[in-house]
């Protein structure tokens, strides 16, 4: 008869686990985004998965750590995926394209977040803010990385306006397609918003400034 690996029924366990608190992590994005991150009690996140406030602990410290752990992981996904995009062989077009799709999915994906890294930052830790904040440069140093490739004689101050100026436009229509609805928007908003999104900001990254 085969044996069961001794260590099969704990990595069952912790597979479990591991998607509670991936439950719980999504649930307290959605709240902080909707109701800020002052109004929302454990027992809130809690009762979005079916557990007690209480039940939280054996995931994370308290709410101030939810919030920690929410917006490392959104700012490690960011950099992750545009580093992966960086090491690819692209054009500067093409680059830039896949950049503006990767932002706009997930923006529409996640506009609550979005919400929660622009309101509730200042909530962290010193060490935890400057953690985000170096990911966050590090991400926005490939976006005008790449758009330097394509407009080679703009300075730093043109970079840097072209890229706040694309995340202002991507992120404030993901929310704002969700506060117009209402609700999640269905598939066919999303995938025309997205479409739509997608040529808005190529336009806008394309364009000449005039000198």
């Amino acid at each position: 008869m085969m044996s069961i690996p001794e260590g099969a029924p704990l990595t069952r366990r912790q597979q479990e686990k591991d998607r509670r608190r991936g439950e719980l992590l999504e649930a307290a994005g959605r709240l902080f985004g909707t109701r800020g991150f002052s109004a929302v009690a454990l027992d809130d996140i809690g009762g979005e998965v079916g557990v007690t406030g209480q039940a939280i602990y054996r995931h994370f410290k308290g709410k101030r750590d939810m919030l920690c752990q929410l917006l490392l992981g959104v700012s490690e996904e960011l950099l992750e995926g545009a580093e992966q995009l960086r090491a690819q062989s692209l054009s500067p077009e093409e680059r830039l394209h896949r950049l503006i799709a990767f932002q706009v999915r997930f923006a529409l994906g996640n506009p609550e977040v979005i919400r929660v890294q622009e309101q509730e930052l200042g909530r962290l830790a010193d060490d935890d803010r400057r953690r985000i904040r170096r990911m966050q440069r590090e991400y926005m140093d490939i976006w005008a990385e790449s758009i330097s490739a394509l407009h080679p004689t703009a300075d730093a101050e043109e970079l840097r306006i072209r890229v706040h100026g694309l995340f202002g436009l991507i992120n404030s229509t993901a929310h704002s397609l969700r506060h117009f609805h209402g609700q999640a928007p269905s598939a066919r908003t999303s995938q025309i918003g997205a479409r739509a999104l997608e040529v808005m900001a190529r336009a806008a990254v394309e364009v000449e400034m005039p000198r």
